[in-house]
């Protein structure tokens, strides 16, 4: 609920007056106490409990009065403490008994007669026990059962807009601590509402012993007439019961209210109450009429009464429909308004860095209450980004469209189109991964992420498949590997100059003096546009220590060359280059470039407004690829991974003439390459 208003110095003490309280009611339970103290505590039990049942009232979510389980607990044993001490005090005063609430209630309120007080107080106990308690016990019940159970959908849900972008890291701890607690809450409710209905049990239980433990007390141990008797302890039992059940009556009705306000929309009870009973105009005028019916049929008090309803009605029914009336015109107004108002177009120009569209046969993928898991897919994906690549991976926007096939997906960058493909959302990819000798039956495709041949199957033909040495993935596991893929190799796009501040900010955290100063020797852009080189030829930018380092050591030296300076920094981030190369054994298996070509490629670069550039003939640049794609062939026939090794000077200009052609061609240099690695040539480009 809100922040208390009590002053601090009492609210600092809070814990040692609960303690306190609790051992005043154990002290009542077994020692006897006066009168004038069981009147303060009857005074405080139907005080508290109209407390409470206004609290909640004005409460609009349950989670707002998150104690109001232990409360509920505590208020019942506290009455229970009462009626023992009562029980005590009766029994042995009897006719002498000082108790100025009990005996108000056994004798004002039920006009000294037993026989109505009893009636009331069975009355009271069945109102309470079969109609308010054994309903808020099932909606308790209920409620427990349904929060529990969408607990699942509404964690996904909070990481489905996490992942979108459109909630924060501190909203979605904020949401998830929520759900925590109205699962504990309603969870604490589905039990807590057993000491409602044990209490009334109790007390019924209570005043019966108490009736016939008076009765004995007062006519074989005092020596009392019966009637005497009878009436002394049965008004004083009446009197101790209806004090008892009151105030239990209200804690059942807050207990009832408390866990039917899931739908609340208002600050409080009446609010919503109100609001949803007027709201239909013909409900009252219905009523109004009835009304004036039943005030033509009873003549004299009746009909004052039933004609005061309904001309109450029907002035309030006018009203509503003025309102209305005034409501729609204003409306109607601010659409006209609307209408001739220019279309605002600014937020049409912002482009989302990263989208997946999907066809409407795809969303049981994306959709948690279906099974659906490709929003957590993506979230690892993105942790796995900023892991291997260094990457911080704006939020990734989900949408379906119409407009493609159902079956299809399609990946956008910056509003582009990079990459699609087709699923089969109801089978299962099989791949041969080399070891396989048994095809399957099926619709023959391709992996969409290194295009390798496939195989679509039945899931009923899963375990066959595996068993012969395929490897079968399921649909989400497929656009998952395709969407890693697509954004490593489109990473140097992604990382856009904000990104790129924000890596800074983070790494600034720990080195603020090494950002500063690199800050000072290069600019941002030139930065920026290091990292995009690197992410070019799928260098992760993760260890930005040992970039900044780098950079700002060598800058001032080579002039701000930004290509000269890339190739410093490949050669210092050589063992993380190097290593996602090599072989099982730790060996390197490269196909070297003939000293000649490389001086005839070296020559041919020229310094241009954008950067260097090789130009050489293009029936030569030919015969070059056509050679480079032959001893790659053959290294691909033997079951390698070919790496291109060239001289230090040579590399950027040999993978600047293949990258239009083998845009995935490993190209290293000598210096790339650690001193304990073992070099196996497997080929050597002629010139």
């Amino acid at each position: 609920m809100a922040n208390s208003r009590l002053p601090e110095s009492f609210m600092k003490n809070t814990d040692a007056l609960m303690a306190i309280g609790v051992a005043v009611v154990i002290i009542m339970m077994v020692i006897p106490i006066p009168t004038w103290i069981l009147d303060f505590g009857m005074a405080l039990s139907i005080t508290l409990s109209i407390v409470v049942l206004l609290s909640v009232m004005y409460t609009v979510k349950a989670t707002e009065f998150s104690a109001f389980p232990s409360i509920l607990l505590l208020a019942t044993v506290f009455r229970l403490s009462l009626n023992v001490s009562s029980t005590r005090l009766i029994l042995s005063q009897g006719m002498n008994f000082g108790g100025k609430i009990i005996r108000f209630f056994g004798e004002v309120v039920v006009s000294g007669n037993y026989v109505i007080g009893i009636v009331v107080f069975l009355i009271l106990v069945v109102i309470q026990y079969m109609v308010i308690v054994k309903g808020a016990t099932r909606i308790a019940e209920v409620a427990a059962r349904f929060t529990l159970d969408a607990m699942p959908g509404k964690q996904m849900a909070i990481d489905a807009d996490l992942n979108a972008g459109i909630i924060t890291e501190k909203e979605a701890i904020a949401r998830r601590e929520e759900i925590r607690r109205e699962a504990d809450f309603y969870g604490a409710m589905d039990g807590a509402s057993k000491f409602v209905s044990g209490d009334v049990i109790a007390g019924l239980i209570i005043s019966a012993i108490n009736i016939i433990g008076g009765f004995a007390i007062g006519t074989i141990m005092k020596g009392e007439p019966l009637k005497e008797a009878a009436a002394t302890y049965t008004l004083l039992t009446i009197g101790d019961g209806l004090v008892s059940q009151i105030p239990s009556l209200l804690i059942s009705m807050a207990t009832g209210l408390i866990v039917t306000r899931a739908a609340s929309t208002e600050k409080n009870l009446g609010a919503d109450v109100i609001s949803q009973l007027t709201v239909q105009p013909r409900a009252l005028l219905i009523t109004s009429g009835l009304m004036l019916i039943l005030g033509i049929f009873y003549m004299g008090w009746p009909m004052i009464l039933f004609g005061t309803f309904c001309g109450y009605l029907y002035y309030y029914l006018s009203r509503t429909i003025q309102e209305i009336s005034q409501e729609e015109k204003a409306k109607q107004t601010k659409e006209d308004a609307k209408t001739r108002k220019p279309e605002k177009v600014d937020d049409l120009i912002s482009v989302d860095p990263i989208e997946v569209e999907i066809g409407y046969a795809l969303i049981p993928l994306v959709d948690p209450e279906q099974g659906g898991d490709l929003l957590e897919r993506i979230t690892m994906i993105r942790r796995q980004m900023a892991l291997e690549m260094g990457l911080i991976v704006p939020p990734i926007r989900i949408r379906d469209n119409m407009q493609i096939r159902p079956s299809q997906y399609v990946f956008k960058i910056k509003g582009v189109e990079v990459a699609s493909a087709n699923l089969r959302v109801d089978q299962f990819m099989a791949m041969n991964p080399g070891t396989a000798t048994v095809s399957l039956a099926g619709e023959a495709t391709k992996e969409p992420a290194f295009g390798l041949p496939a195989v679509w199957i039945r899931e009923r033909d899963r375990e066959k498949a595996e068993l012969a040495g395929y490897t079968v993935v399921d649909p989400p596991s497929v656009i998952a590997t395709h969407l890693t893929e697509t954004l490593k190799r489109h990473a140097y796009e992604i990382l856009g100059r904000q990104e790129t501040q924000q890596i800074l900010d983070v790494i600034k955290k720990n080195y603020p003096a090494l950002v500063e100063d690199s800050l000072k020797t290069l600019s941002l852009g030139e930065i920026h546009k290091v990292m995009q080189n690197l992410l070019k030829e799928g260098v992760s930018i993760r260890d930005m220590v040992t970039i900044l380092e780098t950079l700002s050591e060598a800058a001032p030296r080579y002039n701000k060359d930004l290509d000269r300076l890339t190739e410093l920094v490949r050669t210092m981030l050589a063992r993380h280059i190097t290593k996602q190369y090599l072989a099982d054994d730790g060996s390197l298996s490269v196909i070297t470039v003939d000293p000649r070509l490389e001086e005839e490629i070296y020559s041919g670069v020229e310094m241009t407004t954008e950067g260097r550039q090789v130009s050489i003939e293009p029936s030569r640049v030919q015969r070059i690829l056509e050679r480079l794609g032959s001893e790659v062939e053959k290294a691909i026939s033997k079951g390698l991974s070919p790496v291109i090794l060239t001289s230090p000077r040579c590399r950027p200009a040999f993978k600047s003439l293949t990258k239009r052609a083998a845009p995935n061609l490993v190209v290293l240099s000598f210096n790339e390459i650690l001193q304990d690695v073992e070099i196996r040539p497997i080929g050597t480009i002629a010139a």
